[in-house]
């Protein structure tokens, strides 16, 4: 055998260890799955690649070495390069076991196990290369167990902070993702680090908070209870006068919260109303409600605040106008006549407009204006539901409602009332002849209309009887025109001819307005 030969093949075995052949194919088997099945840990895969392979680099430079007579350097390199290797063997390991494996059997440690566990493989691994480079471990021990206690006395708070970390993890009490309120930071949890942990406020603020400090002080953690989804009860605070009663109010508030599709607010729990306490000059209300999504919450008290303060005007409650307001009498009275006086002529041009009206005179127009009701919405409102009795009409001046009929347990659309291209109206069957609504109009904007209610209209149709006659034409039309709509959806309906119609039209409001004398 020629020296040549002697040479290569000692360089051969002093580069490699026993179990090379089979952990090359390991490893590239397993940066295989980790590339397909983990591509967030691409990065950390590069870098764990990079490493081994610098390792097995320093592992035929050491065997170099030998050959060239340095022994003493090569076997240092070549355990050097060994305890290298086998650390980049353990961190991929390790990223295959818990962010792949582990996740696959529908089980989720925290981060932080994994890193304790790669740290803790990598002393054992450490131990052993010493005790295999023939280093007396017992000695270290002794000699680290001092250092150990000096290094723990003097970095107290960071060792706190470090097991605080592993404390919240390992118990589940803080996820990332959390929602939490420490002190006056009200924010979401990014990142749990072993030092401290990293919430992100709402005003695009990020807050590092030492684990030791969650540790040994309480927070809370929003939206979060056991079984449940995540939603957060939030408090909507309002006073209205001790003159009207209670229960109206939160009957109010809790119809209009419940029948209204509000964006993030849950309908399980349902919102609900409370009277919380007697303030000095009125009574203190809250309205409660759940978020489905804790990021939102201003936006969506807000929506909340619109809902309930329409539904408050609708129903005629103001809300208290404090103490200190002073009133001048004179000129208020002057004030409130010209703005009377304002609005009324304003009324006067939208009942013009509207065909339901056109057969009143100037003097009937003007009785009607002055008793409209003023009646806001908010987009989502249900206006008026199919098949309640309600004996009064709708004038729609602004924004847009949508007429649909509810059957087979849906909702088919009608069609649009836009106040874009005039006033429209709806409701005038249960204002003329007192039967139950025939649709469903729902608010798709805010909505601001007038309510005329069956004793405002009486004493006009009463003085002039021959009017319900006049309004009949109108409303048999408007009649068909639903008719027609209902026959569409369902071809099995019959509707009634036009003359047949307007004659049962008539006969109904002169028996709900008692005109069958006149």
């Amino acid at each position: 055998m020629s020296g040549a030969e002697w040479d290569w093949s000692v360089m051969v075995q002093y580069a490699g260890h026993q179990g090379i052949g089979w952990l090359l194919p390991v490893m590239v088997l397993m940066a295989l799955v980790l590339l397909r099945a983990v591509p967030e840990a691409r990065h950390s895969l590069i870098n764990t690649l990079l490493l081994f392979s610098a390792s097995l680099a320093g592992l035929l430079f050491s065997a170099l070495l030998f050959a060239g007579g340095f022994n003493a350097a090569a076997s240092s390199l070549r355990e050097l390069f060994l305890l290298v290797e086998g650390m980049a063997v353990i961190r991929l390991a390790g990223l295959l076991l818990f962010r792949w494996l582990l996740p696959l059997l529908r089980l989720a440690p925290p981060r932080i196990l994994e890193d304790m566990a790669v740290i803790a493989a990598y002393v054992v691994w450490g131990m052993v290369r010493l005790r295999y480079a023939g280093v007396d471990l017992s000695g270290i021990v002794a000699t680290s167990a001092v250092i150990t206690a000096v290094i723990a006395f003097s970095m107290q708070d960071t060792l706190g902070n470090i097991l605080g970390g592993i404390a919240l993890q390992l118990d589940d009490s803080l996820q990332v993702g959390d929602w939490i309120k420490v002190d006056d930071v009200t924010g979401r949890v990014v990142d749990i680090r072993w030092r401290s942990t990293s919430v992100e406020t709402r005003n695009w603020e990020t807050v590092v908070i030492p684990n030791s400090q969650l540790m040994k002080g309480k927070f809370a953690v929003l939206g979060r209870r056991q079984g449940q989804p995540e939603q957060w009860r939030r408090w909507i605070w309002f006073n209205i006068s001790y003159s009207v009663p209670p229960s109206r109010v939160i009957d109010v508030v809790e119809r209009a919260l419940s029948k209204t599709d509000i964006p993030h607010v849950a309908r399980k729990p349902a919102p609900n109303c409370v009277m919380m306490d007697f303030a000095d000059s009125s009574a203190r209300y809250a309205a409660r409600y759940w978020l489905t999504d804790l990021a939102v919450d201003d936006p969506a008290d807000s929506a909340v605040r619109l809902h309930i303060y329409a539904a408050l005007q609708r129903a005629g409650i103001v809300p208290c106008i404090p103490e200190q307001y002073v009133h001048v009498e004179k000129e208020g009275v002057k004030h409130d006549e010209l703005r009377r006086s304002r609005e009324i002529q304003q009324r006067l041009e939208f009942l013009r407009r509207v065909e339901l009206f056109r057969p009143l005179t100037e003097d009937e127009l003007h009785l009607v204006a002055d008793r409209l009701k003023y009646t806001p919405f908010v987009r989502g409102d249900v206006m008026t539901q199919q098949g309640a009795v309600a004996h009064w009409l709708y004038i729609v001046t602004e924004g847009e409602a949508e007429v649909v009929l509810e059957a087979g347990g849906g909702q088919r659309p009608l069609g649009v009332i836009d106040a874009a291209q005039g006033p429209g109206f709806f409701g005038e069957m249960g204002l003329m002849t007192g039967e139950p609504r025939t649709a469903t109009v729902i608010a798709r904007s805010d909505v601001e209309c007038y309510r005329l209610d069956k004793a405002s209209f009486e004493s006009i149709i009463q003085s002039r009887p021959a009017l319900a006659e006049e309004i009949s034409h109108v409303m048999a039309g408007r009649r068909g025109g639903l008719d027609s709509a209902r026959q569409a959806l369902d071809t099995q309906a019959q509707a009634p001819k036009t003359a047949q119609r307007e004659s049962e039209m008539l006969r109904k409001i002169r028996h709900f307005f008692h005109l069958e004398q006149a």
